[in-house]
């Protein structure tokens, strides 16, 4: 392993740099959602129209990952990553001097160069640790990261009510050039081993598509975020039509499910060293499928309250934060020459199926369907997620009784 210094070009990032760079990523999803409808205003546009800063930004985000995962195999994490955070400031420069909708909306979806914070750190991180150790450092980096969905929504409605539309974009751009300033001064190379045609490392995918372990991985992963992308994209409704909300309390409802986040990184950092990846995963989808039982079980009981829907998400977040840290280092392990890509892949069903996931949750709810639709729908991903995680165990068992067979044979061969 690899020595980390701090403020060091020679040296792998310091956790706390690849906590900040996560957490920017994180931040320009949500920090602008109170701003929305001051943004329609401002450019008298439909709402729907001003929406695709969400859902185009997310289906941008999905594309911009397959690329961004080879290209740090083949020219570095390093590079990669600040260019990526270079294109992010200048877009968020445009978007401020946007005159127009669609200039506003060219830009934010220029802004998904920030989404190299997502998918690189993780990959830096296997870079210089083994499997079980990446799955505890990425759960610390997603723990600390996990504060940003709680507090940027405040902080974005705050100065959108405060100072206007705009000041969250100014607090972006202060807080991206700070971070792109400690990346420069702390982000060493990790990839050693770079792969000498970008053609070459886009014509790997077929041999990470035929890993059975990389799909399995993958597949909890975007199941297990599925739950989470499926709750952004209901729960706003249900808890305004469905539980008759004020805007305030939903706000606060919210912060239930990102505790549980966070509290299951926590256990992630702290356990999966021991534990290992697998048992981790077993773990949280198991939390996080009790969860979404106990809520079905309190809507069929007729306990229609805001904490009967809210209350059971923190066992969601909780087992999201057990899973996901282990799910993505058994991800970027399968194929290490890879890692890059398979980064880059793996966030693509994420945030791929989340979006799909979400938009599907909004087409099913209605009046009249009540709250059902979301929770069948949280519940069976996260089940299927469970599934996923089996499916990961049958194939190391596989995979160790081959081992075992073909060390058998040589020893016989031997004597």
């Amino acid at each position: 392993m690899q020595a980390t210094g701090f403020m060091s070009r020679s040296t792998p990032p310091h956790l706390l740099t690849l906590v900040l760079v996560t957490s920017l990523a994180a931040m320009n999803m949500n920090i602008f959602l109170p701003a929305l409808p001051a943004i329609a205003s401002y450019f008298n546009a439909d709402y729907a129209v001003v929406q695709l800063a969400i859902s185009g930004y997310l289906a941008v985000t999905a594309l911009a990952q397959i690329i961004i995962g080879p290209l740090s195999d083949r020219y570095g994490r390093r590079p990669v990553l600040l260019v990526g955070l270079g294109v992010f400031l200048a877009a968020t420069v445009l978007l401020l001097l946007a005159p127009t909708i669609e200039m506003f909306l060219a830009a934010r979806m220029l802004q998904a160069g920030v989404v190299a914070g997502l998918v690189l750190p993780r990959v830096i991180i296997r870079d210089v640790v083994d499997t079980n150790e990446a799955a505890s450092r990425i759960g610390y980096v997603t723990m600390g990261m996990s504060v940003v969905p709680m507090a940027s929504p405040a902080l974005g409605g705050f100065l959108s009510g405060q100072f206007g539309w705009h000041s969250t974009f100014v607090f972006e751009f202060i807080f991206s050039a700070a971070v792109f300033a400690l990346c420069w001064a702390d982000v060493g190379e990790t990839n050693p081993h770079r792969s000498k045609s970008l053609l070459r490392q886009f014509a790997n995918y077929p041999e990470l598509f035929r890993s059975r372990r990389f799909w399995g991985y993958a597949l909890t992963a975007s199941f297990s975020s599925g739950a989470f992308y499926s709750f952004l994209g209901g729960a706003p409704y249900v808890a305004t039509v469905v539980l008759g909300m004020g805007t305030e309390a939903i706000g606060a409802y919210f912060a239930i499910i990102a505790i549980g986040y966070l509290i299951g990184n926590y256990f992630s950092g702290r356990l999966s060293s021991q534990v290992g990846v697998t048992r981790m995963m077993v773990s949280g989808c198991l939390i996080a499928s009790f969860g979404m039982i106990l809520t079905l079980i309190l809507f069929l009981l007729g306990m229609a309250h805001p904490l009967a829907f809210f209350g059971p998400t923190f066992f969601v977040g909780m087992g999201n934060g057990v899973t996901l840290p282990s799910a993505n280092a058994g991800m970027v392990s399968v194929r290490p020459h890879l890692a890059g890509s398979a980064s880059g892949l793996g966030g693509t069903l994420m945030i791929g199926g989340g979006a799909l996931l979400s938009s599907l949750v909004g087409a099913l709810l209605t009046p009249e369907s009540g709250i059902y639709p979301l929770i069948f729908i949280m519940l069976v991903t996260t089940l299927a997620g469970l599934i996923s995680t089996a499916y990961v165990a049958h194939v190391d068992r596989l995979v160790l009784a081959e081992e075992t067979g073909a060390g058998r044979l040589g020893d016989q061969t031997e004597s």
